[in-house]
């Protein structure tokens, strides 16, 4: 079934397309999400469309009576609500931006507009339906910030200001609800935009108090920006890289690899490029309380890889995001210094690439590519010489770190056959010997079987 809605309208007279739905088709912009408000109880008509669907109907609310169909091959989903209030006026009287408070009858022709919505779509403006419409729920101040960068709308003051009032509320939403906006925010093409909006209005304070900590950590003297001013920037440089990731690849090959790496998803509904911008948010997220001044005048952050690994996970984690996001967002932080004190060391050896990589699995390409973020972001003193030396070695690590991720290495022979050469019994030596084993045939210090076992055999003479 390509249209829910018109088989909906052959099983209820009454019932209005409302919010997002109605907005982004008038703005001509694909949708198949709807929202539906009918003035009877939703369970009927909710199991009647999924059967002429041939999809799924559940409750989603027994609280507010609200049901889903979901089409089989989850081409489409409709939520259908008992109308909030007597009337489809008094319903969407209700709504937070008049653009969202638009009503289309599934019968009949033209639109249900009493807050002036139709105007400012084509004024490109978004505008609260009610004074209160913040404080009724908080969490609408992280969507207006959403909805601002995502439609690439502007903000009427007056709405902006009451934003304002209500932004210190948000600590009262569900962390998962303020999350679900958060990476919506984070996701858009204009996520810079949408960040400036949610400081703005105070939104950033309340849900990422950590992030706006940042603001005024003076850096060293190869820094031109503080830590928060530098977060931004990280972050400009990683949507670009992942928009076009040529200038750290080695050819248009390495180029759709890249792209297809960081399309695929990975955690919460992310990609693996979306959740890079999360890294990039909060790479420095430990930098205040690890920030010092040696007696010589120098500005340090000394273990701020290693704190911020645990206070990024700490933080998704109290957003309620998924453990993969955490524990990954958690790496690309642990790790977003390693490719950077390796360029002191270039040219690298065979077994100082293997040792980087085996470091950053399973992380090794995203964390190349917020490493290449975070040093073109970084322009202070001798900016132009480091940037273009991180950027050489990045393009070596980075072709090196998509064939691992490809085809992670192996030892030269299996567990059970170097045990049974050496005459030793499964534990921690065999395991050590086999780690050891597979970084010599990783740097081609090996080429055979026998070379293996000869090294393995070495490695316990030495060992005593």
């Amino acid at each position: 079934m390509s249209d829910p809605l018109a088989a909906l309208a052959q099983i209820t007279d009454h019932a209005w397309l409302v919010g997002g739905a109605v907005r982004d088709r008038l703005l001509g912009r694909p949708t198949s999400d709807y929202d539906v408000a009918l003035p009877g109880p939703a369970e009927g008509p909710a199991r009647a469309l999924g059967r002429a669907a041939g999809g799924f109907a559940f409750e989603l609310s027994h609280a507010y009576g609200a049901w889903r169909v979901v089409a089989h091959d989850h081409s489409w989903q409709l939520d259908l609500l008992p109308l909030d209030g007597e009337r489809i006026e008094d319903d969407l009287a209700r709504r937070d931006l008049t653009v969202n408070a638009i009503a289309a009858p599934l019968a009949g022709e033209g639109h249900v507009d009493p807050f002036g919505g139709l105007e400012d779509l084509r004024r490109r403006r978004l505008r609260m339906v009610r004074g209160d419409a913040f404080a009724r729920d908080p969490l609408r101040t992280l969507r207006m910030a959403r909805l601002a960068c995502e439609l690439e709308f502007d903000v009427d003051p007056v709405t902006a200001d009451a934003a304002r009032r209500s932004a210190p509320q948000l600590a009262s939403v569900a962390p998962e609800r303020s999350f679900v906006e958060l990476t919506r925010v984070l996701s858009a093409p204009r996520a810079l935009a949408g960040l400036a909006m949610m400081d703005d209005t105070g939104v950033t304070a309340v849900i990422l108090p950590e992030l706006w900590a940042l603001r005024g950590v003076q850096q060293s003297r190869f820094h031109h920006l503080d830590v928060f001013d530098h977060t931004r920037a990280v972050l400009a440089e990683t949507i670009a890289l992942e928009g076009d990731p040529s200038p750290v690849c080695a050819g248009d090959t390495e180029v759709a690899d890249v792209c297809t790496w960081l399309a695929a998803p990975l955690a919460n509904d992310l990609t693996r490029g979306q959740a890079l911008r999360f890294g990039a948010l909060l790479h420095d997220i430990a930098k205040p309380q690890t920030r010092d001044v040696t007696a010589q005048g120098r500005i340090t952050f000394m273990g701020h890889d290693r704190a911020g690994a645990e206070l990024a996970a700490a933080i998704l984690g109290r957003l309620r995001a998924a453990e993969r996001l955490c524990a990954h967002v958690a790496a690309l932080t642990r790790h977003h210094l390693r490719l950077g004190f390796l360029v002191h060391e270039m040219p690298l050896s065979r077994r100082a690439v293997y040792d980087y990589l085996h470091a950053c699995a399973p992380v090794e390409v995203d964390v190349t590519l917020l490493s290449v973020a975070d040093r073109l972001a970084t322009r202070g003193d001798n900016a132009d010489l480091a940037i273009a030396r991180h950027l050489e070695l990045a393009r070596q690590l980075l072709g090196e770190a998509l064939r691992w991720a490809a085809h992670p290495p192996r030892p030269p022979l299996r567990g059970d056959e170097l045990a049974s050469a050496l005459g030793i019994t499964p534990g921690p030596l065999l395991g050590g010997l086999l780690a050891e084993l597979q970084a010599a045939s990783f740097s081609g210090e090996l080429a055979t079987r026998e070379e293996a076992i000869e090294r393995a055999r070495q490695l316990i003479d030495d060992r005593g």
